[in-house]
């Protein structure tokens, strides 16, 4: 599928007459605009007649859906997988701030009315934040090149109570059950943990006679949070010996599972359409998991983000592309003050090359073999590690690499349908 844009830029109906379009950049009717997908712009009046087009989108914590169809056929197909490392970033830049104020300046008494969420309306955390704007980053890219004639979101809500309460195979919560959760009537959540474990250690289970007991993470703060699901009573011998390394936690101990997605979208979900709405009045509507799920049941279509945002526009039955776009969102920067690797004497590698090495860039579109890869790793000797987004992985000399185009904050490739 080539995409059209007129002379003044305004988004035209999507082509397939390859013929016609070679014709057209041969003699000069219209010039490349983009490469992955393909978009080429008239430079020549024309007429802007369009069809009633929908895009439909899958909004996700980790992978965004879309779909732009009509009754007939499909004209985009599209899958985005968002960042999801924000939050381990924010946690290892906030445990050096920590520590170097701690080493370097004064004791100061922590403060709780200077927070930005109680001074800004709206505000979000930062992963959220990104993931918002990538769903309306995706939107708007769509929109520039095809022409929408409406907008179908799908907003899921996940009640996290009832989620636990069937991992766990107790009865659901109904009415006050949800006022009336795990930790009612402790003061905090340590002390919750020392009641559930019944003030005895996990992992000696009282043989060692200490009676000093520590709530210990299973998995890190930073990976697992403080949820009771991730905390386990220990005696203090038994934690100071896990920590030197001399035992370890028995097999059946475990970090439960988390819900940080559900709660993302739970977040996200009401911040994404509000924005739509300010962005695109009277283009924008709303549609309920429990719909998509209906929908694509009864038409024997597979469990797939794309699928999903094809029946969220309305129209399963319509003739699917035969391939589609499956991008990435990548790193714009990348700080030393995220970096957590220490070397001797308690220095931290600098790790940043130089911009260009060999004239490539970090994750430049490039072309070795036959097949196109994107530049993951550089060394100043001219040895470049090249990866797909499917993590194929390749290493091989600059030499032997021939150049596509710089590097974008979402990288794309065209994959075909399954």
């Amino acid at each position: 599928m080539v995409y059209v844009l007129s002379k003044d830029g305004q988004p035209l109906m999507p082509t397939e007459n390859y013929a016609k379009v070679r014709i057209f950049l041969k003699s000069g009717k219209a010039i490349v605009k983009h490469r992955c997908p393909f978009v080429i712009a008239l430079t020549y009046e024309s007429t802007t007649y369009t069809q009633s087009l929908v895009l439909g989108i899958d909004a996700g914590s980790k992978t965004i859906g879309e779909s732009v169809s009509s009754d007939i056929k499909e004209y985009y197909s599209g899958e985005t997988s968002v960042r999801n490392d924000i939050v381990d970033l924010l946690s290892t830049r906030r445990e050096f701030r920590r520590s170097r104020r701690d080493r370097t300046t004064r004791y100061r008494a922590p403060r709780f009315d200077n927070r930005v969420h109680s001074k800004n309306k709206g505000w979000l955390a930062p992963s959220i934040e990104n993931k918002c704007q990538s769903h309306i980053f995706v939107i708007n890219k769509i929109v520039k090149m095809i022409p929408i004639s409406h907008i179908t979101i799908e907003l899921a809500s996940f009640d996290t109570q009832k989620l636990k309460a069937d991992m766990s195979d107790l009865q659901r919560p109904e009415g006050e059950d949800y006022q009336h959760g795990d930790m009612l009537g402790f003061w905090n959540c340590r002390e919750y943990v020392l009641f559930r474990d019944s003030h005895a250690c996990q992992c000696c289970h009282g043989k060692s006679k200490d009676k000093i007991l520590n709530v210990h993470h299973i998995e890190s703060r930073k990976v697992g949070g403080n949820a009771p699901g991730n905390l386990i009573t220990l005696c203090e011998t038994c934690h100071k010996l896990y920590h030197q390394g001399k035992i370890s936690l028995p097999a059946d101990i475990k970090r439960k599972a988390g819900y940080r997605d559900a709660a993302f979208m739970g977040i996200m979900r009401w911040a994404v359409y509000d924005r739509l709405k300010d962005i695109y009045p009277g283009k924008v509507s709303i549609t309920y998991g429990y719909i998509t799920k209906d929908t694509r049941i009864r038409n024997h279509l597979p469990k797939e983000h794309r699928v999903d945002a094809l029946c969220i526009a309305g129209h399963p039955k319509a003739e699917r592309c035969d391939t589609y776009y499956f991008s990435k969102k990548v790193r714009c920067h990348n700080r030393q003050i995220h970096k957590a690797k220490i070397l001797k004497g308690g220095v931290r590698k600098l790790n940043q090359a130089p911009k260009y090495v060999k004239g490539y860039q970090l994750f430049d579109n490039v072309k070795c073999r036959g097949k196109e890869y994107f530049i993951h790793g550089r060394r100043i000797k001219g040895s470049f590690v090249l990866s797909t987004l499917s993590n194929d992985k390749l290493e091989i000399a600059s030499t032997k690499i021939s150049f596509i185009q710089h590097n974008r904050s979402y990288l794309i490739e065209r994959r075909l349908q399954a």
